[in-house]
């Protein structure tokens, strides 16, 4: 076993703040002036300071941090701010001119500091943005600032995963290594910044050649941070409970019976939070990081006694494919559990090109194309020949505005929706359904199941109904259709007549179409430009055009500085971090009339 550490001397910049938009303005404006403050908790390593920092950037502040080394020293944590014998009266007078005073780790606090806290927000004149870690001892004067209702309390949620992807968009990982870091780490930034680190060091990332990006396939390394969060399973004293552990961390990708593990050693680890029996009576262990670390910790013999080959998994992911399969056939394809195929994945195993052709569609049509893409470059490699997958393949390209192909798709992106049309036959759903998406309802009409949900966009369509289009998006959303929902709020914005409701279903689509991995169709053609002045507009075509700020201020006769503003301020519109992602954006197809 080999233990992966990280110089701090060559630790890499702070990632830039990303997403929580929602819980930033929450926080400044609990921290305005005649609010109170507020509390912000969470696990471990969900971004708590990070959060607290970037809304109290730009302001007059002190910090205070509690530290276990120091929790049994009276006013340990205050003691850059006040003399060295101090009563918690005159502490409170002392610090009673401070406006805002940021308190971090405050479950670490000495009990002297958090009583301090405590009557700082209890005489209401100093502003308290306070961070502690749940699930850990606080102090009683910490807990009852949100307890006793003295402070409004924030419970961070793990980061959402298109808000980790844009994080992680500079480390060029290909989509389903980027999926596995973000269900294993369960929001944990420090671990996901951990693992990234220690896989570059070891060499764990491997360069895919046909998108130019890295894949984790293999184990897991064992880094300092992923040792912390394993110890509440590395540490159990009693034999018996760490040996059930191993077992089920060896069992996985499937569950163990309850039958055949001891009913009380169950317990105590249920007790614990560290596995999970569901309503059939299977164990599985509670979180996805500890079953690759368990068996990255055991030694080499026990490895081997509680190993077991991949074929016993074939009847498992059978069933899976199953279950993708019948939500493709009741036009639903929200997310379902698909532990097997994941593990195959993640240890580097041959997927089968069926299973593998099924995931790739499932995640096209819930609109996460480069995930498909991905899926289906891994049914390849066990078929290359599979006629299938290539379709697949053809079909996400198409939608991601490449025309190079010869599919329907492809057709679209070159702006040939004729073309497009022309090539829907057949009787599947989901082939007539793309003549709504490609703005020819009446070409299917008749052909869509009566009442369904494409039905109902159809006819919305046809008729030229704004708010039924907009229901219709909420239909397709709430059945994980993310694109399709996109597409029909682009098609509801020119069929709206009251303004105020076109810029929301405009606003609604472009908040889907980020969630679609570059989705580049002809229903969010001019979409995202929309969202910019003509000025704005203008600067921007220049840009993804290769001019610079220079070239453009010569070019429309304007200062380098108002160029950069225009920029900058396009950036934030668009959802772009830079000139890179522009030309997607300012070369979109237009569609043509059918």
């Amino acid at each position: 076993m080999t233990t992966y550490e990280q110089d701090a001397k060559t630790l890499e910049p702070a990632w830039p703040f990303t997403g929580r938009e929602d819980e930033l303005e929450l926080v400044r404006r609990s921290l305005a002036v005649g609010r109170p403050g507020v509390v912000v908790t969470g696990p471990a390593g969900r971004g708590k300071t990070r959060l607290i920092t970037e809304a109290v950037r730009g302001t007059d502040r002190l910090r205070v941090t509690g530290t276990p080394e120091t929790r049994g020293l009276p006013f340990a944590a205050f003691a850059h701010l006040l003399p060295d014998t101090v009563s918690l009266h005159r502490a409170v007078q002392l610090l009673s001119g401070v406006r805002l005073l940021v308190v971090d780790d405050a479950h670490l606090l000495d009990e002297a500091s958090a009583a301090l806290v405590h009557q700082l927000a209890v005489h209401g004149r100093t502003r308290l943005a306070v961070a502690a870690t749940d699930g850990m001892p606080a102090p009683g004067a910490v807990s009852r600032l949100w307890t006793g209702e003295l402070l409004p309390r924030l419970t961070l949620k793990p980061l959402p995963r298109e808000d980790t992807a844009q994080l992680l968009s500079g480390a060029g990982l290909e989509p389903l290594t980027m999926g596995r870091l973000h269900r294993m780490c369960r929001g944990d930034l420090r671990l996901l910044r951990d693992l990234l680190g220690a896989l570059r060091q070891s060499g764990g990332l491997t360069r895919v050649p046909e998108c130019d990006e890295w894949a984790w396939r293999g184990p897991l390394p064992v880094t300092a941070t992923v040792r912390d969060r394993l110890a509440p399973a590395l540490d159990r004293p009693d034999a018996e409970e760490r040996e059930t552990l191993d077992r089920l961390a060896f069992a996985e990708p499937l569950p163990l019976a309850l039958d055949d593990l001891d009913l009380d050693v169950l317990e105590r680890l249920e007790a614990d939070g560290l596995i999970h029996v569901d309503d059939l009576g299977s164990v599985t262990l509670a979180h996805p990081l500890h079953g690759p670390a368990l068996r990255a910790t055991a030694g080499r013999l026990r490895a081997r006694r509680l190993a077991r080959t991949p074929h016993r998994c074939g009847p498992a992911l059978e069933a899976e494919q199953v279950l993708l399969e019948h939500g493709l056939s009741q036009q639903d394809v929200r997310g379902v559990p698909t532990p097997v195929g994941d593990w195959l994945l993640s240890e580097g195993l041959r997927v089968p090109a069926g299973y593998a052709v099924v995931r790739a569609r499932y995640s096209r049509l819930r609109g996460e194309l480069r995930e498909a893409a991905a899926w289906a470059r891994e049914g390849l490699r066990a078929a290359p020949d599979d006629a299938c997958c290539r379709t697949e393949l053809d079909t996400i390209a198409g939608q991601s505005g490449d025309g190079t192909g010869a599919g329907g798709w492809s057709a679209a992106a070159r702006g040939d929706i004729e073309g497009a049309l022309a090539r829907i036959a057949g009787d599947d759903v989901f082939a007539c359904y793309d003549a709504v998406r490609l703005g020819a309802p009446e070409r299917v009409a008749g052909r869509l199941p009566a009442d369904g949900i494409f039905a109902r966009h159809a006819e919305a369509l046809a008729r030229g109904d704004g708010p039924a289009l907009d229901r219709a998006a909420e239909a397709l959303e709430g059945r994980g259709f993310l694109l399709f929902a996109a597409e029909a709020r682009a098609q509801a914005v020119p069929a709206h007549s009251d303004p105020r409701a076109a810029r929301l279903s405009r606003t609604r689509a472009l908040a889907l179409a980020r969630r679609c991995q570059g989705a580049r169709t002809p229903a969010l053609s001019g979409l995202v430009l929309g969202e910019l002045t003509a000025r704005q507009r203008q600067i921007v075509a220049l840009a993804a055009a290769g001019l610079s700020n220079r070239q453009i201020a010569e070019r429309l006769t304007l200062s380098v500085r108002t160029v950069g503003n225009h920029l900058y301020s396009a950036y934030t519109r668009l959802g772009a971090s830079d000139r890179g992602a522009l030309p997607w954006l300012t070369d979109l197809p237009q569609a043509q009339p059918a």
